[in-house]
């Protein structure tokens, strides 16, 4: 397997494929990546030479910012936003949907499993 800036990327897959598997490389940037490198982007990555994927990791480095860098860039947006207590900061502290979404009825994969309230009336109360 091919290592990339710490991370394996899968052998039998297409060259632009297996860079998606980068954190920050979507299909679009690994195309461009393909592109700037002078890879054929078709080739499986198990092909790739080793000045090949020398190229390819000197350019992630200096044009781009992915997997731990990107990782603690984005962590550290979201701690900001917690210490200014902006409305997306306490989202985010609460753990509730940060973008608007909707929480009467989904939300259940922020909120976590249901939690059931006692006092509610049942089935008896009613007659």
């Amino acid at each position: 397997m091919p290592r990339l800036l710490g991370v394996d990327i899968p052998n039998d897959k297409k060259t632009v494929i297996s860079l998606t598997y980068l954190f920050g490389v979507g299909h679009k940037t690994a195309r461009d990546l393909c592109h700037k490198a002078n890879i054929e982007p078709g080739t499986p990555a198990r092909d790739l030479a080793e000045d090949e994927l020398s190229r390819l990791a000197t350019i992630l480095e200096e044009d781009y910012t992915v997997e731990g860098p990107l990782r603690r860039q984005v962590q550290q947006n979201i701690a900001r936003l917690r210490n200014i207590r902006s409305y997306r900061g306490i989202r985010h502290r609460m753990g509730l949907p940060v973008r608007g979404q909707n929480t009467q009825t989904n939300a259940r994969t922020r909120k976590g499993p249901k939690k059931t309230v006692a006092g509610k009336k049942g089935v008896k109360d009613l007659r």
